[in-house]
């Protein structure tokens, strides 16, 4: 059943069928004697108009003055990933239910504010972060609202706009930031992903709509405008985030203090920045790459974002603050934290109190090192994983925002795409789980050299990145070898390393290779030096997957993913996983 085909009965609604509500749908007919007022048939109608016969249900009581109205937001638009990393479900609308005065409309109370998904009412994080938009939004509408007001405006309406009159003039004027309608079939999917994650849509998401159509009308577009654009704003304060490379995937709790204070010690908004962390190998992994990170010599260029957290004891003041480091102090409480295979074998609030005993600081830091964490990672189960990687540490990783994905995806139906892998050492991941994967070519990042000019380096041949994750190459760095006869030399040493891997659920030691699989825009941009390949465009590479080896452990040094066996076996995980 398609979305405009549904029908959400009183029972889909809310749960609690009292017997007395009851909705009307395409008809539109009351049977209730309560006083209604025009304005709201007025506004209900111009939804259906602009939308469709099923974007609006109205909810009546026959004993009281409440009206229920429910909007519904086609979210299709919605990249599989994204969706999947913001669990909301893209077969769906997200509802937003308006509680107004029956007789009254807009010269009555401020309407109550519900967000939520017909199959995800509990939980519902996005939903969380969305209704306080949307509250703030409608409180700011309401100091201006009257039902003469908006008769007013509506008035000024061109004569040619009338049920069903002609519409496409009106439609043609709506913003980009109309829904996908049956006014705009036919504009492609491309088209549709251009507009929506636009860089004009990041600059007018917060544009108010006109009220010329309507309150509903507005209320519905300003969802729209905001919603592809959620992880770009600060789920407390709503504020562009200040994260040194832009946007990242999750929604999260931006660095301004206030926020952070807001966010630990009050609990604001806890619901809409949920741990990102799916389980808790992906926690062990976190918590080796700040490890990996804060022991690097390098940490005071790679140890970033530094955590933000509120000292247990004197809410009013930073334990660990990013404007006075102190990385000793970091070190006690990580290495107070408790190994997470214990955390799993006891329930968790004796944990924290284990780990409370050990340092007051150690589990903040956990949280913030979960919480903090902007990338949508995850732990393949061994039906989904890559057999030819040889290890069983195998992670979904995406950290790309929707726009990035977007130019991405646009990019590849005009010029394809294909796999390459990209290694780094673990130090480094710390700060790529929080701030993307950037071209450090020419940077304070840069570890390695650039032999072969500025980009985000990648190999076809698992061996070549392999040599750029461990610390066997950063031994090498310092007889300032050139990079290809590191790779060379790494390759040789990665054969003598192959074992079989252990089929351990966590990490087990300290020494760790890691490597991304990522997918490549396979445009002339891509330069080709052999097995070495250079993308200087960094939208044209992103993160797939994620694989960890321990002890030198790196597998098979001989894959290639340019191999027609191979392409196909990511393909088809990569299918189990859009599914």
């Amino acid at each position: 059943m398609s979305i405009g085909e549904q029908f959400w009965s009183d029972e889909d609604s809310d749960g609690d069928s009292d017997g007395e509500d009851f909705f009307y749908g395409a008809q539109g007919h009351y049977t209730t004697d309560l006083s209604r007022h025009p304005q709201l048939d007025i506004d209900v109608g111009a939804v259906r108009d602009i939308y469709s016969e099923s974007a609006v249900s109205v909810r009546e009581y026959e004993t009281i003055d409440d009206v229920d109205i429910e909007l519904h937001i086609n979210v299709s638009f919605l990249d599989e990933e994204v969706a999947s990393a913001w669990k909301v479900t893209r077969t769906e609308p997200i509802i937003l239910r308006l509680r107004f005065s029956l007789s009254q409309y807009l010269d009555g109370p401020e309407p109550t504010v519900e967000v939520f998904q017909p199959t995800c009412k509990d939980c519902f994080c996005l939903g969380v972060q969305l209704k306080r938009i949307l509250t703030t939004f409608i409180s700011n509408q309401w100091k201006h609202l009257s039902n003469e007001f908006l008769n007013a405006q509506q008035r000024k309406r061109h004569s040619w706009f009338k049920a069903g009159g002609t519409i496409k003039k009106f439609r043609a004027g709506l913003s980009i930031f109309s829904p996908i309608t049956k006014s705009t079939v036919h504009i492609t999917t491309r088209q549709l992903i251009q507009l929506f994650f636009s860089s004009q849509a990041l600059i007018h998401c917060k544009s108010i709509p006109t009220l010329e159509y309507g309150f509903l009308v507005q209320v519905m577009k300003y969802s729209e405008q905001r919603i592809p654009t959620l992880n770009d704003y600060c789920v407390v304060c709503d504020e562009q985030h200040v994260f040194q490379n832009g946007s990242m995937l999750k929604p999260a709790v931006c660095t301004r203090e206030l926020c952070v204070f807001s966010f630990n010690t009050l609990g604001v908004m806890s619901g809409a920045a949920e741990d990102v962390a799916t389980g808790a190998e992906v926690v062990d992994l976190l918590v080796a790459m700040c490890r990996a990170a804060l022991e690097s010599a390098r940490k005071s260029i790679i140890f970033d974002p530094y955590p933000s957290v509120v000292d247990p004891h004197d809410p009013k003041s930073l334990a660990f603050n990013p404007k006075k480091r102190s990385y000793e102090r970091l070190q006690r409480a990580l290495d107070s934290i408790t190994s997470i295979r214990e955390i799993t074998q006891g329930p968790y609030v004796e944990i924290k109190k284990q780990m409370d005993k050990l340092d007051s600081l150690a589990h903040p830091l956990l949280q913030w090192i979960i919480s903090s964490n902007r990338s949508h990672i995850v732990k393949l189960p061994s039906s989904r994983q890559l057999k030819f990687m040889h290890t069983s540490h195998q992670f979904l990783l995406l950290s790309s925002p929707p726009a990035k994905e977007a130019r991405f995806r646009t990019a590849r139906k005009l010029h394809g795409s294909t796999f390459a892998f990209h290694g780094s050492h673990i130090e480094n991941w710390h700060s790529i789980l929080r701030n993307g994967l950037v071209n450090a070519s020419y940077t304070k990042l840069q570890l390695h050299g650039a032999a072969y000019g500025k980009g985000i380096y990648l190999s076809p041949i698992s061996s070549i990145s392999f040599g750029y994750s461990g610390k066997f190459l950063e031994k090498n760095k310092q007889k300032h070898l050139p990079s290809s006869i590191v790779c060379i030399a790494a390759k040789c040493v990665i054969f003598l390393l192959q074992c079989r891997p252990t089929q351990s659920r966590f990490l087990q030691s300290r020494n760790l290779n890691c490597v991304a699989l990522c997918e490549v825009i396979t445009s002339k941009d891509l330069q080709k030096h052999g097995n070495i390949w250079v993308c200087p465009i960094s939208d044209h590479v992103c993160t797939r997957f994620f694989f960890v080896y321990e002890d030198g452990q790196v597998g098979d040094a001989n894959i290639n993913t340019q191999d027609v066996r191979i392409q196909k076996e990511i393909l088809r995980v990569i299918g189990v996983q859009s599914t």
